[in-house]
């Protein structure tokens, strides 16, 4: 699970040395991540319409790239409000939950679950949970929004969002290729394929990326930085 998780949400751990990362792939509670973000250093600054935090070497360079944005008449402004930088573990589980409650239900109307196998998922710890849904997934069964795709393609497991560790915004522009350039350029990539508005803090020059670890991946006409593994 680790690993299928690390290749999905890892590319933050090629992050630049001005950031702190986490250490390890998965927060497994409320608890783990309020005592790793407890740690950081953090800005927090109004972006659009909400007040967003994150690290503050992430927040210095977002905010330059509004204001590169802002010069040219472009806007850079955060995609459903707060939870577009920093979440709490809370957060992360209430975004599954929007798939995965939904998705047991849909598969029991369908007869490929019974009403016993959904009631034991629910309660599952964390892990546990997440790892069921894979495992029916890899019968077909799939859990995203539209039922046609791994949910994993569609949110973060609870605990493992880039968000927990404030080094990710979420832009409502991105499908502006003005936008990605001057994120791009101020150190912001595109690194979780298939949801494009997410930006994951790194730091350092696109032509830097390869050299850490990371591939360039195309998919819907967007570049994404995954891990090369």
């Amino acid at each position: 699970l680790g690993a299928r998780l690390f290749a999905e949400y890892g590319a933050m751990f090629f992050a630049t040395q001005d950031v702190i990362l986490p250490t390890t792939c998965i927060f497994a509670s409320e608890d783990e991540v309020r005592n790793f973000q407890a740690k950081l250093k953090t800005t927090s600054a109004k972006i659009g319409n909400a007040e967003i935090d994150l690290q503050s070497a992430a927040m210095e360079s977002l905010q330059n790239a509004v204001r590169q944005a802002e010069n040219r008449g472009i806007r850079i402004t955060p995609l459903d409000g707060a939870i577009a930088g920093k979440r709490s573990f809370a957060d992360t589980q209430r975004i599954w939950n929007s798939r995965f409650l939904p998705g047991l239900e849909y598969w029991v109307r369908r007869d490929r679950l019974s009403r016993t196998e959904a009631d034991a998922a629910r309660g599952l710890g964390v892990l546990e949970q997440v790892e069921q849904v894979l495992k029916w997934e890899a019968k077909g069964m799939f859990f995203s929004t539209g039922k046609n795709r791994s949910i994993i393609s569609s949110v973060a497991p609870p605990g493992t969002s880039q968000h927990l560790s404030l080094l990710a915004f979420d832009i409502e522009q991105a499908s502006n290729k003005t936008v990605r350039d001057i994120m791009n350029a101020s150190g912001w990539f595109q690194t979780v394929v298939n949801d494009s508005p997410h930006f994951t803090y790194l730091g350092v020059a696109e032509i830097e990326l390869p050299k850490r670890g990371l591939k360039a991946t195309m998919r819907g006409g967007y570049k994404y930085w995954v891990p090369a593994l």
